[in-house]
Protein backbone atom coordinates (compact mmCIF):
# COMPACT_ATOMS: atom_id res chain seq x y z
CA UNK A 1 0.00 0.00 0.00
CA UNK A 2 1.20 3.48 -0.86
CA UNK A 3 0.18 6.88 0.43
CA UNK A 4 -1.64 8.75 -2.34
CA UNK A 5 -1.36 12.47 -3.01
CA UNK A 6 -4.86 12.95 -1.63
CA UNK A 7 -4.03 11.21 1.63
CA UNK A 8 -6.04 8.14 0.64
CA UNK A 9 -4.49 4.71 0.99
CA UNK A 10 -4.13 3.38 -2.56
CA UNK A 11 -3.84 -0.34 -3.36
CA UNK A 12 -0.48 -1.13 -4.93
CA UNK A 13 -1.95 -2.02 -8.35
CA UNK A 14 -3.75 1.34 -8.51
CA UNK A 15 -0.58 3.15 -7.44
CA UNK A 16 1.33 1.39 -10.22
CA UNK A 17 -1.36 2.34 -12.74
CA UNK A 18 -1.19 5.93 -11.51
CA UNK A 19 2.60 6.05 -11.89
CA UNK A 20 2.40 4.68 -15.43
CA UNK A 21 -0.25 7.26 -16.35
CA UNK A 22 1.96 10.04 -15.01
CA UNK A 23 4.77 9.02 -17.38
CA UNK A 24 5.22 11.70 -20.03
CA UNK A 25 2.70 14.07 -18.41
CA UNK A 26 3.25 17.74 -17.51
CA UNK A 27 0.17 18.98 -15.61
CA UNK A 28 -2.12 16.69 -13.60
CA UNK A 29 -4.71 18.93 -11.98
CA UNK A 30 -6.09 19.37 -9.41
CA UNK A 31 -3.35 17.75 -7.36
CA UNK A 32 -4.37 14.31 -6.14
CA UNK A 33 -7.64 14.23 -8.12
CA UNK A 34 -6.57 11.61 -10.67
CA UNK A 35 -5.47 9.17 -7.97
CA UNK A 36 -8.75 9.70 -6.11
CA UNK A 37 -10.65 9.03 -9.33
CA UNK A 38 -8.76 5.79 -9.97
CA UNK A 39 -9.48 4.57 -6.44
CA UNK A 40 -13.16 5.53 -6.63
CA UNK A 41 -13.58 3.96 -10.07
CA UNK A 42 -12.10 0.70 -8.79
CA UNK A 43 -14.42 0.69 -5.76
CA UNK A 44 -17.48 1.39 -7.92
CA UNK A 45 -16.44 -1.10 -10.57
CA UNK A 46 -16.73 1.39 -13.42
CA UNK A 47 -14.21 2.75 -15.94
CA UNK A 48 -13.32 6.44 -16.04
CA UNK A 49 -14.47 8.42 -19.06
CA UNK A 50 -11.32 9.93 -20.59
CA UNK A 51 -11.95 12.64 -23.16
CA UNK A 52 -9.76 13.85 -26.00
CA UNK A 53 -11.05 16.40 -28.46
CA UNK A 54 -9.30 16.99 -31.78
CA UNK A 55 -10.16 19.51 -34.47
CA UNK A 56 -9.64 18.12 -38.00
CA UNK A 57 -7.78 21.17 -39.30
CA UNK A 58 -5.23 19.22 -41.39
CA UNK A 59 -5.51 16.12 -43.62
CA UNK A 60 -2.73 14.15 -41.96
CA UNK A 61 -0.99 13.82 -38.64
CA UNK A 62 2.63 13.48 -37.54
CA UNK A 63 4.20 11.84 -34.50
CA UNK A 64 3.73 15.05 -32.52
CA UNK A 65 -0.03 14.51 -32.71
CA UNK A 66 0.30 10.93 -31.46
CA UNK A 67 1.70 11.90 -28.04
CA UNK A 68 -1.74 12.63 -26.60
CA UNK A 69 -3.28 9.75 -28.58
CA UNK A 70 -0.81 7.38 -26.92
CA UNK A 71 -1.79 8.74 -23.51
CA UNK A 72 -5.43 8.06 -24.37
CA UNK A 73 -4.46 4.57 -25.53
CA UNK A 74 -2.70 4.05 -22.19
CA UNK A 75 -5.90 4.85 -20.29
CA UNK A 76 -7.69 2.52 -22.69
CA UNK A 77 -5.21 -0.29 -21.94
CA UNK A 78 -5.99 0.09 -18.22
CA UNK A 79 -9.68 -0.53 -18.98
CA UNK A 80 -11.00 3.03 -19.05
CA UNK A 81 -13.34 4.42 -21.70
CA UNK A 82 -11.61 6.44 -24.42
CA UNK A 83 -13.92 9.20 -25.65
CA UNK A 84 -12.54 10.67 -28.88
CA UNK A 85 -14.38 13.80 -30.03
CA UNK A 86 -13.87 14.93 -33.60
CA UNK A 87 -14.37 18.69 -33.44
CA UNK A 88 -16.21 19.14 -36.70
CA UNK A 89 -18.06 22.11 -35.17
CA UNK A 90 -15.19 23.67 -33.20
CA UNK A 91 -13.00 23.39 -36.31
CA UNK A 92 -15.31 25.98 -37.88
CA UNK A 93 -14.49 28.37 -35.01
CA UNK A 94 -10.73 27.77 -34.84
CA UNK A 95 -8.71 27.17 -31.68
CA UNK A 96 -6.86 30.39 -30.73
CA UNK A 97 -4.28 28.52 -28.61
CA UNK A 98 -0.80 29.83 -29.36
CA UNK A 99 -2.07 32.08 -32.14
CA UNK A 100 -1.12 35.70 -32.71
CA UNK A 101 -4.14 36.17 -34.98
CA UNK A 102 -7.38 34.39 -35.82
CA UNK A 103 -7.16 31.13 -37.75
CA UNK A 104 -8.55 31.07 -41.30
CA UNK A 105 -11.95 29.37 -41.37
CA UNK A 106 -12.25 25.99 -43.05
CA UNK A 107 -15.06 24.90 -45.33
CA UNK A 108 -17.38 22.06 -44.33
CA UNK A 109 -15.93 19.96 -47.16
CA UNK A 110 -12.34 20.46 -45.92
CA UNK A 111 -13.34 19.56 -42.37
CA UNK A 112 -15.10 16.38 -43.51
CA UNK A 113 -12.14 15.16 -45.57
CA UNK A 114 -9.73 15.91 -42.73
CA UNK A 115 -11.99 14.18 -40.18
CA UNK A 116 -12.08 10.93 -42.16
CA UNK A 117 -8.30 10.93 -42.61
CA UNK A 118 -7.68 11.74 -38.95
CA UNK A 119 -9.79 8.83 -37.74
CA UNK A 120 -8.00 6.45 -40.11
CA UNK A 121 -4.62 7.58 -38.80
CA UNK A 122 -5.73 7.62 -35.14
CA UNK A 123 -6.61 3.94 -35.61
CA UNK A 124 -2.87 3.28 -35.87
CA UNK A 125 -2.64 4.19 -32.16
CA UNK A 126 -6.06 3.49 -30.62
CA UNK A 127 -8.22 0.38 -30.50
CA UNK A 128 -11.07 1.99 -32.41
CA UNK A 129 -13.43 -0.92 -31.67
CA UNK A 130 -13.37 0.20 -28.04
CA UNK A 131 -13.34 3.96 -28.62
CA UNK A 132 -16.45 6.05 -28.05
CA UNK A 133 -16.18 8.12 -31.23
CA UNK A 134 -18.35 11.22 -31.47
CA UNK A 135 -18.54 14.59 -33.26
CA UNK A 136 -19.24 17.75 -31.33
CA UNK A 137 -21.44 19.08 -34.10
CA UNK A 138 -24.03 16.57 -32.85
CA UNK A 139 -24.67 18.67 -29.73
CA UNK A 140 -23.21 22.10 -30.56
CA UNK A 141 -25.03 22.67 -33.85
CA UNK A 142 -28.54 22.26 -32.33
CA UNK A 143 -27.94 24.67 -29.40
CA UNK A 144 -30.67 27.32 -29.13
CA UNK A 145 -29.78 30.94 -28.45
CA UNK A 146 -30.94 30.74 -24.82
CA UNK A 147 -28.58 27.78 -24.34
CA UNK A 148 -25.72 29.71 -25.94
CA UNK A 149 -26.40 32.64 -23.59
CA UNK A 150 -26.35 30.28 -20.60
CA UNK A 151 -22.97 28.98 -21.79
CA UNK A 152 -21.47 32.46 -22.23
CA UNK A 153 -22.64 33.38 -18.71
CA UNK A 154 -20.34 30.75 -17.19
CA UNK A 155 -17.25 32.99 -17.50
CA UNK A 156 -16.14 36.62 -17.79
CA UNK A 157 -14.10 38.71 -20.21
CA UNK A 158 -11.51 39.23 -17.44
CA UNK A 159 -11.12 35.45 -17.11
CA UNK A 160 -10.63 35.12 -20.88
CA UNK A 161 -7.97 37.82 -20.86
CA UNK A 162 -5.97 35.81 -18.32
CA UNK A 163 -5.10 33.56 -21.23
CA UNK A 164 -1.52 34.31 -22.37
CA UNK A 165 -2.18 34.62 -26.10
CA UNK A 166 -5.29 36.78 -25.58
CA UNK A 167 -3.48 38.95 -23.01
CA UNK A 168 -0.57 39.52 -25.37
CA UNK A 169 -2.81 40.43 -28.30
CA UNK A 170 -4.91 42.74 -26.11
CA UNK A 171 -1.76 44.49 -24.82
CA UNK A 172 -0.51 44.95 -28.38
CA UNK A 173 -3.91 46.25 -29.53
CA UNK A 174 -4.33 43.26 -31.86
CA UNK A 175 -7.94 42.27 -32.62
CA UNK A 176 -9.58 39.38 -30.74
CA UNK A 177 -12.88 38.27 -32.21
CA UNK A 178 -15.89 37.18 -30.15
CA UNK A 179 -15.74 33.97 -32.19
CA UNK A 180 -12.35 33.18 -30.64
CA UNK A 181 -13.75 33.82 -27.16
CA UNK A 182 -16.37 31.18 -27.90
CA UNK A 183 -13.84 28.43 -28.56
CA UNK A 184 -12.90 27.53 -24.95
CA UNK A 185 -16.59 27.67 -24.02
CA UNK A 186 -17.56 25.25 -26.77
CA UNK A 187 -14.70 22.89 -25.90
CA UNK A 188 -15.78 23.03 -22.26
CA UNK A 189 -19.37 22.24 -23.22
CA UNK A 190 -18.05 19.10 -24.93
CA UNK A 191 -17.04 17.88 -21.46
CA UNK A 192 -20.60 18.47 -20.26
CA UNK A 193 -22.04 16.61 -23.24
CA UNK A 194 -19.91 13.49 -22.75
CA UNK A 195 -19.72 13.76 -18.91
CA UNK A 196 -15.95 13.50 -18.90
CA UNK A 197 -14.05 12.38 -15.81
CA UNK A 198 -10.68 13.34 -17.28
CA UNK A 199 -9.66 15.46 -20.27
CA UNK A 200 -6.34 15.13 -22.07
CA UNK A 201 -4.51 17.71 -24.16
CA UNK A 202 -1.18 19.30 -25.00
CA UNK A 203 0.28 21.92 -22.70
CA UNK A 204 -1.03 24.57 -25.10
CA UNK A 205 -4.55 23.38 -24.21
CA UNK A 206 -4.28 23.97 -20.45
CA UNK A 207 -6.51 27.06 -20.44
CA UNK A 208 -9.21 25.28 -22.48
CA UNK A 209 -9.09 22.19 -20.25
CA UNK A 210 -9.39 24.24 -17.06
CA UNK A 211 -12.28 26.15 -18.61
CA UNK A 212 -13.99 22.80 -19.05
CA UNK A 213 -13.84 22.28 -15.28
CA UNK A 214 -15.54 25.64 -14.67
CA UNK A 215 -18.28 24.94 -17.18
CA UNK A 216 -19.00 21.46 -15.82
CA UNK A 217 -19.42 22.95 -12.33
CA UNK A 218 -21.75 25.63 -13.73
CA UNK A 219 -23.88 22.84 -15.22
CA UNK A 220 -24.01 20.96 -11.93
CA UNK A 221 -21.56 18.18 -12.87
CA UNK A 222 -18.45 16.97 -11.04
CA UNK A 223 -15.54 18.83 -12.69
CA UNK A 224 -13.14 16.79 -14.77
CA UNK A 225 -9.50 16.46 -13.83
CA UNK A 226 -6.99 17.37 -16.53
CA UNK A 227 -3.76 15.83 -17.75
CA UNK A 228 -1.50 17.58 -20.22
CA UNK A 229 1.38 16.19 -22.27
CA UNK A 230 4.31 18.14 -23.72
CA UNK A 231 4.50 19.41 -27.28
CA UNK A 232 6.92 17.08 -29.05
CA UNK A 233 10.21 18.61 -30.16
CA UNK A 234 10.89 17.94 -33.84
CA UNK A 235 13.82 16.20 -35.48
CA UNK A 236 15.86 19.42 -35.40
CA UNK A 237 15.96 19.15 -31.60
CA UNK A 238 14.83 22.74 -31.10
CA UNK A 239 11.34 23.66 -32.29
CA UNK A 240 8.08 21.81 -31.79
CA UNK A 241 7.36 19.21 -34.45
CA UNK A 242 5.54 20.87 -37.34
CA UNK A 243 5.15 20.42 -41.07
CA UNK A 244 5.79 24.14 -41.51
CA UNK A 245 9.21 23.75 -39.83
CA UNK A 246 10.07 20.67 -41.89
CA UNK A 247 11.10 18.80 -38.72
CA UNK A 248 8.26 16.28 -38.63
CA UNK A 249 7.85 12.52 -38.97
CA UNK A 250 4.49 11.64 -40.52
CA UNK A 251 2.58 8.59 -39.32
CA UNK A 252 2.09 7.69 -42.98
CA UNK A 253 5.75 8.20 -43.97
CA UNK A 254 7.17 5.12 -45.78
CA UNK A 255 9.09 2.76 -43.47
CA UNK A 256 12.55 3.68 -44.79
CA UNK A 257 11.87 7.40 -44.59
CA UNK A 258 10.45 7.11 -41.08
CA UNK A 259 13.46 5.07 -39.96
CA UNK A 260 15.91 7.55 -41.47
CA UNK A 261 14.19 10.55 -39.90
CA UNK A 262 14.33 8.97 -36.46
CA UNK A 263 18.03 8.27 -36.94
CA UNK A 264 18.57 11.98 -37.63
CA UNK A 265 17.33 13.19 -34.23
CA UNK A 266 19.88 14.63 -31.78
CA UNK A 267 20.86 12.38 -28.87
CA UNK A 268 19.00 14.41 -26.25
CA UNK A 269 15.66 13.44 -27.84
CA UNK A 270 16.17 9.67 -27.50
CA UNK A 271 14.63 9.33 -24.02
CA UNK A 272 11.72 11.74 -24.66
CA UNK A 273 10.88 9.92 -27.90
CA UNK A 274 10.92 6.54 -26.13
CA UNK A 275 8.76 8.01 -23.39
CA UNK A 276 6.22 9.85 -25.53
CA UNK A 277 5.98 7.91 -28.78
CA UNK A 278 6.44 4.19 -28.21
CA UNK A 279 4.06 3.21 -25.43
CA UNK A 280 7.10 1.97 -23.44
CA UNK A 281 6.55 1.27 -19.75
CA UNK A 282 8.11 3.34 -16.98
CA UNK A 283 10.60 0.52 -16.35
CA UNK A 284 11.66 0.40 -20.03
CA UNK A 285 12.14 4.16 -20.24
CA UNK A 286 14.26 4.21 -17.09
CA UNK A 287 16.43 1.36 -18.45
CA UNK A 288 17.09 3.33 -21.64
CA UNK A 289 17.91 6.41 -19.60
CA UNK A 290 20.30 4.56 -17.28
CA UNK A 291 22.03 2.81 -20.18
CA UNK A 292 22.66 6.07 -22.02
CA UNK A 293 23.93 7.80 -18.88
CA UNK A 294 26.24 4.90 -18.02
CA UNK A 295 27.58 4.61 -21.57
CA UNK A 296 26.49 0.96 -21.84
CA UNK A 297 23.83 1.80 -24.42
CA UNK A 298 25.32 3.71 -27.35
CA UNK A 299 23.10 6.50 -28.74
CA UNK A 300 23.41 5.11 -32.29
CA UNK A 301 22.17 1.71 -31.09
CA UNK A 302 19.40 3.36 -29.06
CA UNK A 303 18.24 5.30 -32.12
CA UNK A 304 18.20 2.16 -34.24
CA UNK A 305 16.09 0.39 -31.63
CA UNK A 306 13.81 3.43 -31.32
CA UNK A 307 13.42 3.73 -35.11
CA UNK A 308 12.66 0.02 -35.49
CA UNK A 309 10.10 0.20 -32.71
CA UNK A 310 8.32 3.19 -34.24
CA UNK A 311 8.27 1.71 -37.76
CA UNK A 312 6.89 -1.52 -36.26
CA UNK A 313 4.04 0.44 -34.66
CA UNK A 314 2.97 2.01 -37.94
CA UNK A 315 4.07 -0.50 -40.60
CA UNK A 316 4.62 -3.87 -38.89
CA UNK A 317 7.59 -5.98 -37.85
CA UNK A 318 8.69 -7.10 -41.30
CA UNK A 319 8.78 -3.56 -42.70
CA UNK A 320 10.70 -2.36 -39.63
CA UNK A 321 13.34 -5.06 -39.89
CA UNK A 322 13.75 -4.39 -43.60
CA UNK A 323 14.07 -0.63 -42.98
CA UNK A 324 16.75 -1.23 -40.36
CA UNK A 325 18.71 -3.59 -42.60
CA UNK A 326 18.46 -1.16 -45.51
CA UNK A 327 19.59 1.76 -43.35
CA UNK A 328 22.62 -0.18 -42.12
CA UNK A 329 23.46 -1.29 -45.65
CA UNK A 330 23.38 2.28 -46.98
CA UNK A 331 24.87 4.20 -44.07
CA UNK A 332 27.06 1.74 -42.20
CA UNK A 333 28.30 -0.16 -45.22
CA UNK A 334 28.14 2.88 -47.54
CA UNK A 335 26.18 1.07 -50.24
CA UNK A 336 23.28 2.29 -52.34
CA UNK A 337 19.72 1.14 -51.53
CA UNK A 338 18.55 -2.07 -53.21
CA UNK A 339 15.64 -0.24 -54.81
CA UNK A 340 16.11 3.26 -56.25
CA UNK A 341 13.34 5.26 -57.86
CA UNK A 342 13.92 5.90 -61.56
CA UNK A 343 12.80 8.90 -63.62
CA UNK A 344 13.37 10.20 -67.11
CA UNK A 345 15.67 13.16 -67.45
CA UNK A 346 13.16 16.06 -67.69
CA UNK A 347 13.27 17.67 -71.12
CA UNK A 348 12.56 21.12 -69.69
CA UNK A 349 15.96 21.22 -67.96
CA UNK A 350 17.88 20.57 -71.20
CA UNK A 351 19.58 23.49 -72.92
CA UNK A 352 21.75 22.69 -75.89
CA UNK A 353 22.38 19.20 -74.54
CA UNK A 354 23.48 20.39 -71.12
CA UNK A 355 21.78 20.59 -67.72
CA UNK A 356 22.19 23.12 -64.91
CA UNK A 357 22.34 20.82 -61.87
CA UNK A 358 20.40 22.99 -59.35
CA UNK A 359 17.48 23.22 -61.77
CA UNK A 360 17.56 19.46 -62.35
CA UNK A 361 17.46 18.70 -58.61
CA UNK A 362 14.46 21.00 -58.26
CA UNK A 363 12.65 19.61 -61.32
CA UNK A 364 12.86 16.00 -60.10
CA UNK A 365 11.73 16.92 -56.59
CA UNK A 366 14.92 16.16 -54.68
CA UNK A 367 14.96 19.75 -53.35
CA UNK A 368 12.39 22.48 -53.00
CA UNK A 369 14.18 25.24 -54.91
CA UNK A 370 17.28 26.11 -56.92
CA UNK A 371 18.66 28.08 -53.96
CA UNK A 372 18.26 25.08 -51.67
CA UNK A 373 20.06 22.94 -54.27
CA UNK A 374 22.98 25.37 -54.44
CA UNK A 375 23.20 25.48 -50.64
CA UNK A 376 23.28 21.66 -50.39
CA UNK A 377 25.93 21.44 -53.11
CA UNK A 378 28.05 23.98 -51.24
CA UNK A 379 27.73 21.83 -48.11
CA UNK A 380 28.91 18.72 -49.96
CA UNK A 381 25.46 17.15 -49.74
CA UNK A 382 24.98 16.27 -53.43
CA UNK A 383 26.58 13.32 -55.18
CA UNK A 384 26.44 11.88 -58.69
CA UNK A 385 27.33 8.19 -58.76
CA UNK A 386 28.85 8.63 -55.29
CA UNK A 387 31.07 11.50 -56.47
CA UNK A 388 30.63 14.70 -54.46
CA UNK A 389 29.65 17.72 -56.56
CA UNK A 390 31.67 20.82 -55.62
CA UNK A 391 30.50 23.41 -58.17
CA UNK A 392 27.24 25.06 -57.04
CA UNK A 393 26.51 26.04 -60.66
CA UNK A 394 27.61 22.79 -62.26
CA UNK A 395 26.46 22.24 -65.85
CA UNK A 396 26.63 18.66 -67.04
CA UNK A 397 26.14 16.93 -70.36
CA UNK A 398 22.84 15.07 -70.66
CA UNK A 399 24.69 11.89 -71.64
CA UNK A 400 26.66 12.07 -68.37
CA UNK A 401 23.43 12.13 -66.37
CA UNK A 402 21.44 9.39 -68.11
CA UNK A 403 21.83 6.24 -66.02
CA UNK A 404 23.47 8.16 -63.17
CA UNK A 405 22.31 8.00 -59.55
CA UNK A 406 21.68 11.35 -57.89
CA UNK A 407 22.04 11.44 -54.11
CA UNK A 408 20.92 14.40 -52.00
CA UNK A 409 21.71 14.29 -48.31
CA UNK A 410 21.78 10.90 -46.64
CA UNK A 411 18.44 9.47 -47.67
CA UNK A 412 17.38 10.73 -51.11
CA UNK A 413 18.37 8.69 -54.17
CA UNK A 414 17.16 8.90 -57.78
CA UNK A 415 18.34 7.17 -60.95
CA UNK A 416 17.94 9.09 -64.20
CA UNK A 417 16.96 7.38 -67.45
Amino acid sequence: MEQGLSGTQAPSEIWEEYQELLLGSVDVLPEGALLDQLIKARKEGRPLRVKLGVDPTAPDIHLGHTVVLRKLAQFQAFGHTAVLIIGDFTARVGDPSGRSKARPRLSAEEIEVNARTYVEQAAKVLDMDKVELTRNGDWLAPLRMDEVLRLTATTTVARMLERDDFAKRYAENEPISMLEFMYPLLQGYDSVAVRADIELGGTDQKFNLLMGRNIMEAYGLPPQSILTVPLLVGTDGEQKMSKSYGNYIGVSDPPGEMFGKVMSIPDHLIVPYFELLTGASLREVREVERGLEAGTYHPAQAKRDLAERLVTLYHGTEAAQKARAEFDRVFKEKEQPETIEERDLPTEVLKEGRVWLPRLLTAVGLVGSNSEARRLIAQGGVRIDDEVVVDVDAELAADRLRGAVLRVGKRKFLRLR
